[in-house]
């Protein structure tokens, strides 16, 4: 990393677009630092300020339409994503989106200085309808703000680029730490995951067929558990399912009936949220709980029954207008 942006000017302004294109949608790469040695480098007559500030504009245009439009045609699917690691993530999604409608305008205008904020901005608006116009202007000077302020400091402290590019080399070295650090503490979580899920192998399950068969001669009940809720107004659910809320289990005091059992679907990897809840289920009693093989994916390939979700239901979320 301190090579790549200690080459910049040098290679110029491709390696200014790509790195600031990359944080734009996400990764984590200094595109502030990258600015700030750019503008350096137009001071000292290595580049041109003009094309190094439409490139640097031109990479988060990119990036930012990107991210809105992916929030445009995910919605409630990019905030479970995001709300993925909370302890409550219909709860989360919620405040999210609620704290995005509050303030969501103002804060395209400075998101683009606060870390994880500046991806975030782009596929919430998109997400909550918010006009593409109004969108892009408001980006657009959040985007200017961003980066005429470093490429500005670059151009009036120019004379420290060449110490500005060796406390790169350190910081290079000590940013290389944290990634292995981050990369042992991903993988020390997946071994645990991986661990955990191994337990829920023992969680009986059933194919989506076995299940329709049993839900029409009414020797089932289906829940559909999945962990992001219903907040799409286009939502399918397996017909004739009901919803059960994963982050909830323990509420469930229903009896499915003498000789009825019952199925749980999911959309996660490995039916996960499906077997949790269907351990919690027996561990109350339930013996006849179990998971329907590839969830509601498998179902659908299957070209087994589906319904709409109830409008009322639906948990709708804020939108501009």
């Amino acid at each position: 990393m301190d090579s790549l942006l200690a080459g910049l000017s040098q290679h110029g302004y491709g390696v200014l677009f790509v790195i600031v294109f990359l944080e734009s949608i996400g990764f984590p790469v200094p595109a502030a630092p990258a600015m700030l040695i750019a503008g350096a480098a137009s001071g000292r007559g290595d580049l041109s300020l003009p094309l190094c500030a439409a490139g640097a504009i031109s990479a988060m245009i990119v990036g930012d339409s990107v991210l809105f439009l992916l929030g445009r045609f995910t919605g409630w699917w990019l905030l479970g994503l995001l709300c993925r690691l909370s302890l409550n993530p219909e709860s989360c999604i919620m405040r999210s989106a609620a704290s995005f409608h509050r303030r969501g305008r103002v804060l395209l205008l400075f998101a683009k200085f606060v870390p994880g904020v500046n991806t975030m901005a782009p596929p919430l608006a998109g997400s909550m309808n918010m006009r593409i116009a109004q969108f892009a202007g408001l980006d657009l000077i959040g985007i200017a703000l961003y980066s005429g302020s470093y490429l500005t400091a670059g151009l009036l402290f120019s004379g420290a680029l060449e110490a500005i590019t060796r406390g790169y080399h350190l910081a290079g070295r000590i940013i290389g730490w944290v990634v292995l650090a981050a990369i042992a503490t991903f993988l020390v979580f997946r071994v645990w995951h991986w661990i955990r899920t191994r337990s829920l192998m023992q969680v009986p399950s059933v194919t989506p067929d076995e299940a329709a068969r049993a839900l029409s001669s009414n020797a089932a009940v289906i829940y559909d558990v999945r962990s992001h809720g219903y907040y799409d107004r286009k939502a399918m659910r397996v017909k004739g399912s009901k919803r059960l809320d994963p982050n909830a289990p323990a509420s469930y005091d229903q009896s499915p009936g003498e000789g009825r059992r019952v199925y749980l679907y999911c959309t996660c990897i490995s039916e996960a949220t499906s077997a949790r809840v269907a351990q919690m289920l027996r561990d109350k009693g339930i013996e006849g709980a179990a998971v329907i093989k590839g969830g509601l994916r498998a179902w659908k390939r299957a070209g087994l029954p589906l319904e709409p979700v109830p409008a009322e239901e639906i948990s709708a979320l804020p939108l501009f207008h």
